[in-house]
């Protein structure tokens, strides 16, 4: 009799568990959605181009969906710079996405409606505008802001180091930038120097890669580009702090934000969407849906500032609104 007892609560737990087993654990699946729905499986590609600012948060992006998402799609992302981008967005059959680190300029918006293309903007992130220099320089660990603008535009005999500040070493300063190509390059003239054109001496560069390489090996060195590049850099290059008229400020992610201590070198990024490409490669949409409702993950890891959540939620309502 307790042996038939025995076996009938085995037999009982054996139920329950292949029961829990069926009903699953409440979490869907990879390839399912909410409430276990399945979510189609896509294939196809996905072409972006752009901002070498934006690059490695949309590096990120695109390896983590295809890793965790989609597969099947293979999202291909370049860095020819934000204006050069443009030129491969708005062309016939041209990339699905631009990514920028500047709003979409009038004259572009123009050649966007001769062609017939829908350009949708989509801020995904904060950048700081940052000034680097040598991990040998010991004097310049801050700069005010005029102190910048004067360096780079060698205004009031600012050619030396020791022009800046007395106690700074009678060293002629070298300056360095990413060239026109760049969003990074165009926020510098218009935001920072007021449209001021940059003197000849200043040395632009199309890769960001050169630029830290360039000021590694020259003490005497300063250059600027976007915070995330920086952040994937320290072990090479120090940030200057910048005072702003209440003390000096140290580029993070905490100070860059549009009411953060660092605003006033703050700037949004953005990758603008083709309209026409969404509609046509379902990818493409998914794709774009998906970076938005992954960004402010993806903007920490890879040293941009998150947008807050109402920004998110307006630009998502909005891609899905083109389904």
């Amino acid at each position: 009799m307790k042996r038939s007892k025995k076996f009938s609560l085995l037999a009982l737990l054996a139920a329950i568990m292949v029961f829990t087993a069926a009903c699953g654990s409440g979490e869907p699946a990879k390839g399912e959605g909410k409430g276990g729905n399945e979510k189609a499986e896509l294939e196809g590609s996905v072409v972006i181009d752009g901002s070498g600012t934006v690059y490695p948060f949309m590096a990120k992006m695109a390896e983590n969906y295809m890793t965790n998402e989609q597969e099947g799609v293979s999202v291909e992302v370049s860095r020819a710079g934000t204006s050069a981008g443009f030129k491969k967005f708005l062309v016939k059959d041209g990339t699905d996405f631009n990514n920028a680190s500047r709003e979409i300029k009038d004259e572009e918006k123009t050649e966007a409606e001769k062609l017939g293309i829908e350009a949708h903007e989509m801020k995904v992130a904060l950048d700081g505008l940052t000034f680097v220099v040598n991990k040998d320089n010991d004097w310049a660990d801050d700069l005010t802001q005029q102190e910048i603008v004067d360096i780079f535009l060698a205004e009031k005999d600012k050619k030396k180091w020791s022009d800046v500040r007395s106690d700074f070493p009678d060293e002629p300063i070298k300056t360095y930038g990413p060239n026109e190509n760049h969003g990074t390059y165009e926020f510098m003239f218009e935001k920072i120097l007021e449209e001021k054109a940059l003197p000849e001496k200043i040395n632009l560069q199309q890769d960001y890669s050169t630029l830290v390489d360039l000021v590694s090996k020259d003490k005497n060195a300063i250059a600027f580009f976007g915070y995330g590049y920086y952040a994937s850099n320290k072990d090479k290059v120090n940030a200057v702090n910048v005072d702003f008229g209440k003390g000096p400020v140290e580029p993070k992610v905490e100070t860059i934000a549009e009411d953060g201590d660092y605003a006033p070198f703050t700037r949004p990024v953005f990758t603008y969407l083709n309209k026409g490409m969404a509609k046509e490669k379902p990818q493409v949409l998914d794709y774009a849906i998906y970076t938005m409702n992954n960004s402010q993950e993806v903007a920490k890891e890879t040293g941009f500032a998150p947008l807050p959540d109402e920004d998110v939620k307006a630009t998502v309502e909005a891609l899905e609104g083109l389904k």
